[in-house]
């Protein structure tokens, strides 16, 4: 999400210091490096991808049946166990759910509403991790504020106030630390209950959740997300000598960690089955909206990109493996649930590929490897260009559940997308299924299954 290092936040992973993501010096590459049984097994993948419609399906099945997937639900439990059946039923080898202990936190009632200058109710998203206002909720003066800077300089005029921090979105990076850490600077001056505006550039009077974090020694205050249009309005009464009223009240709950899975199913290997590709998304969402651009789409285009294979007859010489990882979103536990269970393996994992930047027309792969790999990796690209316009190949695979296989070594890709709406629907309820063109995720599907299968069938495996 070039949200990389936002997404290592958000979701709470601490990695060791990474390989140098500088790009080696360009050498022309061309799709004719690739030996051409390659070449025509990738031309048949692409063909089959672009023209089936089972992945939309599926993925509107998905949505429509079991709605988000917050971990610790019985909704998520509910996807990963039809997921599983499905997966079965599609043949593929060794399907099966990977035990992980996962956060549990429920948002509960919540309301927010202007008591001044007008009784007004507005629409409110707790933020994921925010404890719950008393029973009868809170109400009181709002302070809005732009920055960090901005609350600093007006520390005092804080005290016993709500905090809204109004900053307007530049880029995911910049404008979601306000998320992350607004609870915890309101509270150290002396706020007694934190709000966003939205971390969206686009907004229909639509919060937007997301997770956040407290700091030991800080007091605890609610923290939640209103829409842009009512950060905005609050701003506009502050300008003009009015200092509006709030009423907050937040249900949210934490509970002791659930039992979830990661769901595994592989396309074994005809030479070498215990060298591994890994292809996937995460499988939990945001208790909001379906889940379906963060991550649902993603998840449907790695399972369909192997499953065509296994249609196709393409089994290739190594094992390719979905993995579709719980927990994303309120934690990582699943990616650190992953890399330890295998963690005897993770020699022999050439590659693992992830897609989580929504499920929209594909510009190509961010990509962490060795620079002996990248030559071969342009020709895979180069390839890609020609097909689906997806050529794109450049340093940097961030996505969040990555993030512990690489830390071991293994090189990693993220699926790259074209400029795109995603931030326009991510954590909110606005991210439903119809938000998905069925022939974007027809290509994302299809850059998946080129780069894993060509990752799987090279000769020798990718250099580290």
């Amino acid at each position: 999400m070039r949200i990389a290092q936002v997404i290592l936040l958000c979701a709470c992973l601490a990695a060791p210091a990474l390989a140098d993501e500088r790009e080696p010096p360009v050498e022309r590459a061309t799709q004719s490096q690739l030996p051409d049984e390659l070449i025509r097994s990738l031309d048949r993948l692409v063909s089959a991808a672009t023209n089936s419609a089972v992945g939309y399906r599926r993925l509107a099945q998905l949505c429509d049946t079991f709605g988000p997937r917050l971990s610790g639900s019985t909704n998520l439990e509910a996807a990963i166990d039809w997921t599983l059946d499905q997966l079965r039923q599609d043949g593929f080898d060794n399907v099966r759910g990977e035990p992980v202990r996962v956060a549990h936190w429920v948002r509960g009632a919540e309301s927010a509403a202007v008591r001044h200058p007008r009784p007004e109710p507005l629409p409110v998203l707790g933020l994921g991790g925010t404890i719950a206002t008393p029973p009868e909720g809170i109400t009181a003066p709002v302070l809005v504020v732009a920055s960090y800077a901005e609350l600093a300089e007006r520390r005092e005029e804080a005290r016993g106030r709500i905090v809204v921090f109004n900053a307007p979105f530049t880029d995911y990076g910049s404008t979601v630390r306000f998320r992350w850490s607004g609870a915890i600077e309101a509270a150290k001056a002396g706020a007694v209950a934190s709000l966003i505006r939205s971390v969206t550039p686009y907004s229909l009077h639509t919060p937007h959740t997301g997770v956040m974090t407290y700091q030991d020694g800080v007091p605890k205050i609610p923290h939640a997300a209103l829409a842009p249009e009512d950060t905005e309005r609050l701003a506009r009464w502050q300008q003009a000598g009015i200092t509006p009223v709030l009423h907050l009240a937040l249900g949210a709950q934490t509970h002791p960690d659930a039992l979830s899975r990661n769901v595994v199913a592989e396309l074994r290997g005809r030479e070498a089955p215990d060298e591994i590709v890994v292809v996937g998304g995460h499988f939990d969402s945001w208790d909001v909206g379906q889940g379906a651009q963060d991550d649902g789409g993603g998840c449907v285009a790695a399972w369909e990109a192997v499953r065509l294979m296994r249609e196709l007859g393409l089994r290739p010489r190594r094992t390719v493996r979905v993995v579709l990882w719980t927990n994303e979103e309120n934690g990582g536990a699943g990616a650190k649930a992953y890399r330890d269970a295998h963690r005897d393996e993770l020699d022999r994992h050439v590659a693992a590929l992830e897609s989580d930047s929504g499920t929209f027309t594909p510009a190509g792969f961010g990509f962490t490897g060795s620079e002996k790999a990248w030559p071969w990796m342009r020709a895979v690209a180069a390839y890609l260009g020609g097909r689906l316009d997806a050529g794109e190949l450049k340093p940097g695979a961030g996505e969040a559940d990555l993030m512990p296989l690489l830390a071991e070594g293994v090189p990693c890709l993220g699926l790259r997308l074209q400029p795109n709406r995603y931030f326009w629907f991510h954590h909110s309820d606005a991210d439903t299924v119809d938000k998905v063109a069925p022939a974007d995720l027809q290509h994302c599907t299809a850059a998946l299954a080129v780069m894993a299968f060509a990752l799987a069938e090279r000769e020798t495996p990718l250099p580290r």
